[in-house]
Order: C-alpha cells, then sequence, then structure tokens
C-alpha cells in the first residue's frame, strides 16, 4: 500500500525537460486563434478593391515589398503558431497549383475555423461537424460542376472566356487600372503556346520608366545582355552555342594552390602558358561552326578578343535562368566540354540585334526555333510597382495556362459562392441530426467570402448580400456582386468570369484544411537545443 501512494505522488516524466505541451481545449482554441489570425490579416486584400500590404525586411538594406498578394505576404511573414503554418502551406500549394486564389483560401479556411469554434463552444465532437463538413463539400462542388460552362470547342467563345478571366483576374491587383490592356496582352502571350502550359516560354522583363500602360508583348526573346567589344553588333542566321564554362586566364582553378618562380621571367612564361590554354579552349568552341557564344559564366578580355578576331558574337554572364530560357526558345543544350563537336547541339534563329528600351540596351532573337517564344516587357515608375505587376501578371498567366489545359468557367463576384452555399443549405435541411449544424455553418463560411469582398469595397453587406441570397433563391443563378457600381448585376452581362479549375481548388484545399486543425486536440512542443557553453582558453 504504501508503495503505491509513492508511485501516485511522483508521476512519470515522459517529455524531456524543457518541451512544451497543450491538451484538450487549450490546444485546440491556440490553433483556432493562430488560423483565424492569419486569416483576418490578409482578408482586407480580398476582392477588386481589397488593400495593399507593406513588407519590410529586418536586414541593413531595408528592401520593401508593397503587395496585395496572398501567398506573397504569407510567405514574408515569421510565424510560430503551427496551425497558422498550415494556412501559410495552403496559399503557397494554391499558388504552385492554380497562380490565383491564394487569398480566398485563406479566408474560407479561417471562416471555416471561426463556425467550427462556435459549434465546439456547444459541445459539438469534432468529428461530427467534420462529418457534416465532408457532405457539405461534396454537396458544393456538385453544384460548382453543374454551374461551369465549357466552350473550349468554340474558339472564338473561348477566347472571350480567357479575357474574362484575365479582366477579373487583373481586377485585384496594382494593375487593375490598365486591365483591359494587359488581359489582352497577357491571353495574346498564353495563345502564342498553342495548348502548352509551360510558361518558360514566356519572358518578363521589367524596366523602369515610363507607365503600366506603356508595357508591352514582344515576339522572340529578349536577353538583357551586352554584346562584347569589337563584335558584330548584328548577326543573321545565327547558330548558338550556349555554355556554362569557366572563360578566365587570370586565375589558377586550384584552391589553395601556390606557384613559386626563381625570376619574373618565369611569370611570364607561366601566363603565356595560359594563354595558349584559352586560345586552344576558344578555337575549339569556333570549331563548333557557331557564329554566336552565349556563356553563363565571364568572358574575360583575351577570349573576348579572340572571339572578335573570327567575327563572334559573344555573351557573357547570362543568368541562368536566362541561359536556361534561351536554351529552350533557340533549341540548343547547354554545353561545359568542347571535345565533342558532333555531340553538341547549337540554338538557331534568323536574327540577333541590339534594341532600346528607355536607356538600356537589349539583345533581341527573332525568329527562334520555338515559335510560341515571346517576351512581356514591363515598365513602371519604381521597383516595388514593377515587382507588384511582374506578381500580379505571373498569376494572371497561371490562371489563363490552366484554363487552357481546363477549359470549364464559372462566374464571379461572389456567384459561385452564393451557388455553393445554398446547395449546402438545401442538403442541410434534408439531413437530421447535428450534421446538419455543421453544413449550415459551412454554407455561412461560403457566404462570408462576398460578405468581406462588399466589406473591402465600403459598401454595406447587411444589405447586399440578403439580396443576392434572394436573387439566387429566386432563380437568378447568374447573379453576382457589382463592385464598380456598389449593385448587384448579370455576372453574364459584366463578363465577371473565374476559372473552374481555382474555384475547385479553393473549396477543397480550405476544407481539407480547416479538418486537419479542426482534428487537433494535442500540441508538443520539443525542447529547444541547449547551447554548447564556451570553452574557456
Amino acid at each position: 500500500m504504501f508503495i503505491l501512494q509513492a508511485y501516485s505522488l511522483n508521476p512519470v516524466q515522459i517529455l524531456k525537460a524543457g518541451a512544451e505541451e497543450e491538451r484538450a481545449e487549450i490546444a485546440r482554441m491556440s490553433s483556432f486563434v493562430g488560423a483565424i489570425a492569419i486569416g483576418d490579416l490578409v482578408k482586407s486584400t480580398l476582392g477588386p478593391k481589397g488593400m495593399d500590404k507593406i513588407l519590410q525586411t529586418g536586414d541593413k538594406r531595408e528592401t520593401i515589398q508593397v503587395t496585395n498578394d496572398g501567398a506573397t505576404i504569407l510567405r514574408s511573414l515569421g510565424i510560430d503558431n503551427p496551425a497558422a503554418k498550415v494556412l501559410v502551406d495552403i496559399s503557397r500549394v494554391q499558388d504552385d497549383e492554380v497562380g490565383d486564389g491564394t487569398t480566398s483560401v485563406v479566408v474560407l479556411c479561417c471562416e471555416l475555423l471561426k463556425e467550427a469554434e462556435q459549434l465546439i463552444s456547444q459541445k459539438m465532437h469534432p468529428q461530427t461537424i467534420i462529418a457534416g463538413w465532408r457532405k457539405a463539400t461534396e454537396a458544393a462542388r456538385s453544384a460548382l460542376k453543374n454551374s461551369a460552362q465549357d466552350n473550349g470547342s468554340d474558339a472564338d467563345k473561348f477566347k472571350k472566356d480567357l479575357v474574362n478571366i484575365a479582366r477579373t483576374t487583373l481586377s485585384s491587383k496594382i494593375l487593375h487600372q490598365h486591365k483591359e490592356h494587359f488581359a489582352n496582352l497577357s491571353v495574346d502571350a498564353v495563345l502564342r503556346l498553342k495548348g502548352n502550359i509551360d510558361l518558360n516560354a514566356i519572358q518578363i522583363i521589367k524596366k523602369l520608366g515610363s507607365g503600366l500602360g506603356e508595357s508591352y508583348l514582344e515576339e522572340g526573346f529578349l536577353l538583357d545582355k551586352k554584346i562584347g567589344v569589337n563584335q558584330p553588333k548584328r548577326v543573321e542566321k545565327c547558330k548558338i552555342l550556349v555554355a556554362n564554362t569557366p572563360m578566365d586566364t587570370d586565375k589558377i582553378k586550384v584552391f589553395g594552390s601556390r606557384v613559386r618562380v626563381d625570376g619574373v621571367a618565369k611569370v611570364a612564361e607561366l601566363e603565356l602558358a595560359e594563354k595558349e590554354k584559352m586560345k586552344e579552349k576558344v578555337e575549339k568552341i569556333i570549331a563548333h561552326g557557331c557564329n554566336v557564344f552565349i556563356n553563363r559564366q565571364l568572358i574575360y578580355n583575351y577570349p573576348e578578343q579572340l572571339f572578335a578576331d573570327k567575327g563572334v558574337m559573344a555573351i557573357e554572364h547570362a543568368d541562368f535562368e536566362g541561359v536556361e530560357r534561351l536554351a529552350l526558345v533557340t533549341g540548343a543544350e547547354i554545353t561545359s566540354t568542347f571535345d565533342t563537336p558532333d555531340k553538341v547541339k547549337l540554338g538557331e534563329c534568323d536574327l540577333i540585334e541590339e534594341v532600346m528600351i528607355g536607356e538600356d540596351k537589349l539583345l533581341k532573337f527573332s525568329g527562334v526555333k520555338l515559335g510560341e517564344a515571346c517576351t512581356i516587357v514591363l515598365r513602371g515608375a519604381t521597383e516595388q510597382i514593377l515587382d507588384e505587376a511582374d506578381r500580379s501578371l505571373h498569376d494572371a498567366l497561371c490562371v489563363l495556362s490552366q484554363t487552357v489545359k481546363e477549359t470549364r468557367t464559372v462566374f464571379g463576384g461572389g456567384c459561385s459562392e452564393m451557388l455553393m452555399a445554398n446547395a449546402v443549405s438545401e442538403l442541410a435541411t434534408r439531413t437530421p441530426g447535428k450534421e446538419a449544424l455543421a453544413m449550415a455553418a459551412f454554407a455561412k463560411a461560403l457566404r462570408q467570402l462576398p460578405t468581406i469582398i462588399a466589406d473591402n469595397a465600403g459598401y454595406d453587406s447587411t444589405e447586399l448580400i440578403p439580396r443576392l441570397q434572394a436573387a439566387h433563391t429566386e432563380g437568378r443563378k447568374t447573379a453576382g456582386l457589382d463592385m464598380e457600381a456598389g449593385d448587384l448585376g448579370d455576372m453574364v452581362k459584366l463578363g465577371i468570369t473565374e476559372s473552374f479549375q481555382v474555384k475547385r481548388q479553393v473549396l477543397l484545399s480550405a476544407a481539407e484544411a480547416a479538418e486537419m486543425v479542426l482534428r487537433v486536440d494535442n500540441i508538443i512542443k520539443a525542447a529547444p537545443r541547449q547551447r554548447m557553453p564556451d570553452r574557456c582558453m
């Protein structure tokens, strides 16, 4: 009896000293608070009249970003809460998968967790909520699928759909004032790919100066580099050798090596030997039959002079992304050795010449082998504007490329969310038991997206959303929010169209992430690693 009492007074220690554990309601509330805080942070950026965030780094350079892109904002945050990291991950996956909807997926997940918090406070078990949510997700997905339209077989209608999707995507970005211009520009660029969804053939170059409206689409490929001294400035019927090799005669490339000589003459002999070695390498390169040589690394003065003597255009220090894209569009292979010319594939294009953009000289490759290749030149007043325009345009290009793959479209402006919410509410009325409450909460969370869009625009959501819900109940399935007029509108007439793929991914990702957070009942944090004490010298 005495031994049993001793054991009860000294509980077994499982976790290492310094580890932390949160259990049951405390763990669940901690997860809810972290996830909801992330949603509240980014929801003010949602919609065509959402606000921007300034992101400032803590280093000495103090670079800043001005953006309303959800993935960019969340990627820049230092987050400690594990549930909040789940929302950051789904935003990143949404960005990688379809390119847009990064804010919507986080906000929807946040609203679902807000509803779950209220249900749990009413003593409803998390598994009951999850069971209702799964049925609600299927109902919403089915309603979204039934409302989708597919004009993929009609080229004219499909192009109109693409322009509407691009316009809708850009309406919430910095390019809103020029959305017509950039919508047509991005659609033209994507249609050039002829069904290919690889966006590497579309290059975006940012150049300071002028305004966003002066941006344009340039056929072919632009490389932001300069031609070497005394080399031809214009080459026709180009044979291009793309390489990643050192062209340096001034340094010995063995780390820690030391050369000792007994006179200055020996140093001259050493330099002469290096020059002969470099001359031999240049001759091997020229033996490939190329008239243009583009290198990932630097080309120093002596080899540059040798190329000029042979009439070969040499371009140095092309960044790796530029070399990769250049090899793709010209049909070349990046090489590092030059002993087997018959096995090296050269790139081809009709013409390489210098062009001026603002005050900068760039190289234009015309008539490249990959005819789909093109370059979008972005102009803007500041680096921050150009960076945000780049992110916005990239989102539009990603959505358009996914729409070319999955040609179905749905209506925006809160129309799709209201359709899904009404379908879930109808299912809830036919479902007995507590699961019906979870379904009703799911529908309420879906209706929060158009509510937030209206609030961000400064309109009265308490009036607009009930009117929108009533319109859908009456059978006006294309009714949505017109944020320009602050009223309801017909999405067909307004041309507010979104990608079916984006909406479906938002629904599924948000539901799965919210379910994951809801299932948590324990948070265990490992003990921090102990720092080794400084050794005494």
